[in-house]
């Protein structure tokens, strides 16, 4: 995947996300707004599986270079160990905060009245 297309695609998202708001409605009175409910929804999900999917993406790297780094020196595999766990842990931790927020705008809606 080239770069051109991963900054398009970024573009598309970033672009879809300042239109959705025109298109926002009232809530209804005494009640929470339906159609917030579903972009919230909605949002969750792609943010979950965009940190999930680019979360994958740099452990794969990151693992396949420090194999290579242990092929190339395997002396220094005590150093090498520690900077990958610590980097793939705190990889991790960012889909886990993705996680968190989309857990938040799936039950507690916070935008809803």
């Amino acid at each position: 995947m080239s770069t051109r297309s991963v900054l398009t695609t970024l573009f598309l998202f970033l672009a879809l996300g300042f239109v959705g708001p025109a298109y926002a409605q009232e809530p209804a009175p005494g009640g929470t707004n339906p159609v917030l409910a579903q972009w919230s929804i909605i949002t969750a999900g792609f943010a979950l599986g965009i940190a999930a999917g680019l979360a994958a993406i740099g452990q794969g790297m990151s693992v396949g270079k420090a194999t290579e780094a242990l092929a190339r020196n395997p002396s220094a595999a005590g150093e090498i160990r520690g900077t990958l766990i610590l980097g793939l842990v705190l990889i991790e931790s960012l889909v886990i905060y993705v996680l968190l927020i989309s857990l938040i705008l799936f039950f507690l809606q916070p935008f809803g009245a």
